[in-house]
Formats: structure tokens, sequence, C-alpha cells
């Protein structure tokens, strides 16, 4: 069974995609057995019942992960929009089912596994009348801590204590913030780094430049 954790971001663009091939590529480039797995994606581009341009794509080139990207994701569509509308334009129901044997089969095959998830985490993947199932359903079902992706600039504090305070309160550990396109010549980004610990308590376990290719983290964020 792998060591696993799960990216989450203060909402959509954020770049959890880009940070997510980061981790991997620093996880295998150190010589560990590290997988990638991401339930849902939309704004695909598919040829032949394959993606050949999409988050799991970009993933998979940049760690070097020796895997089909069909073979990381559980559903994907063409449109970029949120997953349950994705699916009701295309007819289809999200299976949660489906999503959680998935998820066991690359838990088997990888030592450390990195879940990505779709836009923030209050995601919508379900919504019918009867049942409202969002992202952090998945999460808490999974049994997964997360990270938190957030830009480094303006309103990073706000969004970043709602997102806090969100997993918190739906049972969810958090590991750390991660903070994206951080500069360290910005007097703002100092603050911001030095609030989000401060007000949340946790630990901003990495900043990340813009355009980087590298990513130091905390060791001890996969969790069993």
């Amino acid at each position: 069974m792998a060591k696993k954790i799960f990216i989450t971001a203060t909402g959509t663009d954020i770049g959890k995609t880009y940070i997510s091939a980061l981790i991997v590529k620093k996880m295998r480039e150190a010589g560990f057995n590290c997988g990638y797995y991401k339930p849902v994606v939309s704004g695909v581009f598919e040829l032949g019942g394959h993606l050949v341009d999409s988050d799991p794509n970009y993933v998979i080139d940049m760690a070097q992960i020796p895997a089909a990207a069909d073979e990381c994701v559980s559903y994907w569509w063409k449109e970029a929009v949120s997953p349950h509308l994705a699916a009701k334009r295309a007819n289809q129901k999200i299976d949660i089912d489906k999503i959680k044997y998935d998820f066991a089969q690359m838990n088997k095959k990888y030592d450390y596994l990195l879940i990505e998830g779709a836009g923030g985490i209050t995601c919508p993947l379900k919504i019918e009348k009867d049942e409202k199932y969002l992202l952090k359903d998945l999460i808490w079902e999974l049994g997964l801590s997360t990270l938190i992706i957030a830009d480094a600039g303006l309103g990073t504090i706000n969004s970043t204590l709602l997102t806090v305070e969100y997993a918190r309160s739906n049972g969810i550990e958090i590991e750390g913030i991660i903070l994206n396109n951080y500069d360290s010549s910005n007097f703002m980004h100092w603050d911001n780094l030095e609030q989000v610990e401060n007000l949340t308590g946790i630990n901003v376990v990495a900043t990340v430049t813009k355009n980087a290719n590298d990513i130091m983290l905390l060791e001890g964020l996969f969790k069993d």
C-alpha cells in the first residue's frame, strides 16, 4: 500500500498540476516509486479515445512516470467546466465506486501516490436531487490528508484561511501549504507567508517561484 497525499487548492488555476508535477518529479529523481492519479479532469484534448493533452499528460511528461495518461485518471471530458456539469453534458454519471476502485489499483502499483483534485476543495462531483457529493467528500472517504496550494499574491490570506477552515470543519487533515508564484523580493509575499502560518497554525512547507523546475519539500508529507 502506498503512502499518499492529496493535492487541493484555494481555487482553480492556482497551479495544482504544476506543483503536483514538481513533487512527483522530485520524488522519482530521488529514487522513490511515486505515481500520480487524478480522479476527474476536464478541459482535455483526446485522440482516438486516448488523452494527448491534459493535466495527467503534463505530470507524466515532467515527472517521467512510465504510464499512459489514460491509466492515471478515471473520468475525463473535453469541456473545461466543473466535473458535475461536464458529466451531465456528456450524458454520464460519475460513479464514486469506480473512482475508489481505480484509486485502490493505483495504491497497489506505487510506493508513493500523489492524488490531484479538480478546482478547489468544494468542487462538485455529483449534484443530484438526492445527492450532493463534493471533492471534500471524496478526500474524506478515501482517508487522505491534503496539501493546499495557494497563490503567493494579493488575496491569498482570505482564500487560504477559508480553505483551511472548510477542510478542518469536514475532518480533513492538512499536512501543509505551498505558496505558488512566490517572489522572495516582494514584501507582500513575505507578509502573506507569515500571516498564513500565523492565522492558520499550519506550516508553509514550500514556496515555488514562477516557472521553477524544482521544489524543496519537508520530509514526511506522504502518509500511510
